[in-house]
């Protein structure tokens, strides 16, 4: 019988205890189906969707057998972006936690070299990174992956996607043959299962069914014509008025124009694509989740790594011809047990598509008519906060509760009107409510933070 609890799979107490701690002690599908495998040391292909639990799945085989008195690089996880990067490395010190003393680097580009060279030197345990700042790092021989006893591909066939493949091969090459290998990825088409045939020995192939409760996600189609296609987005959001809405276009100009379109009709939006630099793509994600921008549009690679947890809307302004695609984005909305709501246009040539989606989830698509909808005037269409970007961060000992002291005492804000705050390396952002956030930065640009005054500004 196929073990359920964590409690059942012989690990060890002090790393049970830890997983009680972070309230895991029923194993998803993913996890029950995967763990057993990689306890046996089995190299491993794991198919689930997004939000399945993969990463405490792979993160509890790579250190159940990690041994912290060696300082060498264990476990090495790629990422396609920084932002899965940095969600795979926070996941992965939650659960190290039981063991102590275990260093996990990130290493992803948009990042200096040097301080990450140094980082290298002083040795770690575990590496998650991007492909492309590990080839760096193996070209400089500052890092050993000879040592590697797990080597985890995560979301495989966006690397693919992004053009990656040779930088895999090359961060394989470097790894020691002996390792165990896992290779997890929403979809799994033929093209990826033969670039990475040579990467694995006889692995065990697991698909979790990547199907969506009907119950938890509503699904709805409308028929458009491709020139109306942006102006039918508006009336969407103008009629259900999500509070959050991830909005998917298969090109990166489609997503430019969109957003555009959006902007001239008074509803926050931006883009996110290929092409920016990874300041710019920083910016856009932390405002989108931190509720200063309504609707973020973006193409599927640049969406890969995105972690928003309550997503009110996901339209799909093209119909992906792939169907696991489509039934990945749609997963974005109705998490952690909220409802979710997810939206199709298709133009009469793309109702191809949507037969195999059909056929795919084994059940006929609603379809409804534009021209019934009206709007909804309740309220705008405006993001409920607005940011502020501080010229300083963690090189200057900035944490966020000293930010959000400076907000309450200094300003004499109310907790309620300051939300998320996010400290990086060189500077922060703070949301601040948006009736109050120009005249709450007249005062706030005046204060102290931690003895020092930072320049700041709104982010628009």
């Amino acid at each position: 019988m196929t073990p359920t609890l964590f409690s059942d799979l012989g690990l060890a107490p002090a790393m049970v205890a830890n997983l009680n701690n972070l309230g895991y002690t029923q194993m998803t599908e993913i996890q029950a189906a995967s763990i057993p495998l990689m306890l046996e040391q089995r190299d491993v292909i794991a198919q689930a969707k997004t939000g399945s639990g993969k990463t405490a799945a792979f993160g509890i085989g790579m250190l159940a057998k990690l041994n912290p008195t060696y300082f060498a690089i264990q476990g090495l996880v790629v990422c396609p972006t920084r932002e899965l990067a940095d969600q795979v490395s926070n996941e992965l010190r939650k659960l190290a936690r039981f063991l102590g003393n275990i260093k996990i680097l990130t290493l992803c580009g948009g990042a200096p070299m040097r301080p990450q060279i140094a980082s290298l030197e002083h040795g770690a345990h575990i590496v998650v990174g991007t492909p492309g700042r590990l080839l760096d790092h193996i070209g400089r021989n500052s890092i050993q992956l000879n040592t590697v006893q797990t080597l985890v591909l995560d979301e495989a066939d966006r690397m693919v996607d992004m053009g990656f493949y040779e930088d895999i091969v090359g961060i394989v090459a470097a790894c020691s043959p002996r390792r165990q290998t896992l290779l997890f990825s929403a979809t799994y088409p033929d093209d990826i299962r033969k670039a990475s045939a040579h990467f694995l020995r006889e692995p065990a192939e697991i698909k979790v069914e990547s199907q969506h409760a009907t119950t938890q996600i509503t699904q709805v189609f409308y028929e458009v014509s491709p020139e109306q296609r942006n102006a039918a987005v508006a009336k969407l959001l103008k009629h259900y008025r999500p509070v959050s809405t991830l909005a998917f276009c298969n090109t990166k100009i489609h997503c430019r124009e969109l957003a555009e379109e959006l902007q001239q009709q008074g509803i926050s939006a931006l883009a996110l694509y290929g092409d920016l630099e990874q300041r710019e793509r920083d910016e856009i994600l932390v405002l989108f989740a931190n509720q200063s921008c309504s609707v973020l549009v973006a193409t599927d690679v640049a969406a890969r790594g995105l972690d928003i947890q309550t997503l009110g809307a996901v339209i799909n302004v093209d119909v992906s011809k792939d169907t696991e695609v489509h039934i990945h984005r749609i997963g974005r909305t109705g998490r952690a047990g909220e409802k979710g709501l997810a939206i199709s246009l298709a133009a009469p040539n793309e109702k191809k598509w949507v037969r195999l989606i059909e056929e795919y989830q084994k059940q006929t698509v609603v379809w409804e008519n534009l021209a019934e909808l009206e709007p909804n005037e309740e309220h705008d269409l405006l993001a409920p906060m607005i940011s502020v970007c501080i010229m300083g961060g963690k090189k200057d000992k900035l944490r966020p509760g000293d930010i959000l002291g400076a907000l309450t005492v200094e300003v004499g804000l109310q907790k309620a009107q300051v939300g998320k705050i996010n400290v990086f390396e060189f500077m922060s952002y703070v949301a601040l409510d948006r009736n109050i956030a120009q005249s709450a930065l007249d005062q706030f640009g005046n204060c102290k933070i931690k003895g020092r005054q930072f320049k700041m500004r709104i982010v628009s």
